[in-house]
């Protein structure tokens, strides 16, 4: 069990760590002068994510049966999973620095090959990977000086914090509720869907537009707006870090609240 656990928390953290990035790969294109380039680089990171999230959900499966079978509560795993998504979203705000300059020298090097493949063929070679060090850079005082809420709108961070709340424990919440009332098993495991579904739909309409809008004002206003820019990406990953800490309040009481709620679909 010990190695099972170690594994979803590995992907866990992967996921949690390469989505916060997304937004360091922005800023880089912004920089350049590539956004398109930069979401197209900014999609396949967040394939990687979907892909590692693709492979929770059979891992989580089988613990949630051997839990059944050895009759334990596996809340501790569940909010060490959640602890995993606060380490990856801390990593991320950590590595942000390092990431804006190699995405930025990445942005350049597809521009020049012109297809991934060949990128990964033509770039990634052993000789610029020891080179990788040289990039490296840690967040600095300056950051926290820019720490100021002008311009950002305060709306855009706190839905920013719940939806990742929600994006975090929607899952987790399901299989605890399905756990605790085997009763409810199969609506609880289906509502998975809907509640991430509907952080998705949050974010979709209420979170990215306005990230969108500010982006595309600093790619015309030039290097007057990169700090402004600077300071969104900053704030989005801390209020993304506070969300996965919120998430450990919430869920018991979304787990409950799922099983609250399954009754009234069920079919007698």
């Amino acid at each position: 069990m010990f190695s099972h656990v170690v594994l979803i928390l590995l992907f866990t953290c992967i996921i949690h760590l390469t989505e916060t990035l997304s937004y360091a790969v922005r800023l880089a294109g912004v920089r350049a002068g590539k956004l398109a380039v930069a979401l197209s680089l900014t999609g396949i990171i967040l394939l990687i994510s979907r892909t590692s999230n693709l492979l929770l959900a059979p891992l989580n499966g089988g613990l949630l049966k051997y839990a059944k079978e050895m009759h334990i509560d596996i809340e501790p795993q569940f909010r060490m999973m959640i602890g995993a998504a606060s380490l990856g979203t801390l990593l991320a705000i950590l590595l942000f620095p390092t990431i804006v300059r190699l995405s930025t020298r990445t942005i350049a090097h597809l521009e020049t090959y012109g297809s991934i493949p060949q990128l990964i063929r033509s770039a990634v070679t052993i000789e610029r990977i020891k080179h990788v060090k040289d990039h490296i850079r840690l967040p600095k005082r300056e950051m926290l000086s820019r720490f100021r809420l002008i311009g950002i709108p305060k709306r855009l961070l706190l839905l920013n914090g719940v939806v990742t709340a929600i994006y975090t424990i929607g899952v987790l919440s399901a299989l605890y509720a399905a756990l605790l009332y085997p009763e409810y098993k199969e609506i609880a495991m289906q509502s998975t869907g809907l509640i991430n579904g509907l952080a998705t739909i949050i974010f979709t309409v209420l979170v990215d537009p306005q990230v969108a809008l500010l982006t595309d004002r600093a790619m015309k206003d030039g290097g007057a707006q990169d700090d402004l820019l600077q300071r969104m990406f900053l704030y989005l990953m801390v209020t993304r870090f506070v969300g996965t800490i919120l998430a450990q309040l919430l869920f018991y009481p979304a787990a409950e609240w799922i099983a609250w709620i399954a009754p009234m679909f069920s079919i007698s």
